[in-house]
């Protein structure tokens, strides 16, 4: 990696599989940090939640898209703490504000997935919608 030597390029099925591995390589570094098991905690228990409140199909489908938009607001926020933490890696003003934002982004999509998994669970049988 380090010897400077021009990247080869994989192209059709091939790049197909690496990307795959890649993605899966993110997914296994996503399973590192706490915050991620307890939004993925969080996800199985809104699901059976579902379940005992009869969510319907529609539902089940917003939820699982607002939970893979956090899933992927996640994985950013981690790539720039990591970004940040090896470029600048004393404390600075500029890294703060990048991995405070990144923070933040991941905090609007928890408020979210909790407001709609409440709706679903909470109010939607109550108000007949």
């Amino acid at each position: 990696m380090g010897n400077g030597a021009p990247v080869k390029k994989l192209t059709g099925i091939r790049h197909f599989f690496a990307a795959a591995t890649y993605s899966l390589g993110g997914a296994k570094r996503l399973l590192g940090e706490a915050a991620f098991r307890h939004e993925l905690g969080a996800f199985a228990v809104a699901m059976v939640a579902f379940v005992v409140t009869g969510a319907n199909f529609f539902q089940y489908v917003a939820m699982l898209v607002l939970f893979l938009l956090m899933v992927a607001f996640e994985a950013l926020n981690t790539a720039i703490e990591e970004i940040v933490d090896r470029v600048s890696p004393e404390i600075s003003e500029m890294g703060k504000n990048a991995k405070d934002l990144g923070s933040l982004a991941c905090l609007c999509l928890i408020i979210a997935n909790v407001g709609y998994a409440s709706y679903v669970v909470f109010f939607s049988k109550l108000f007949g919608i």
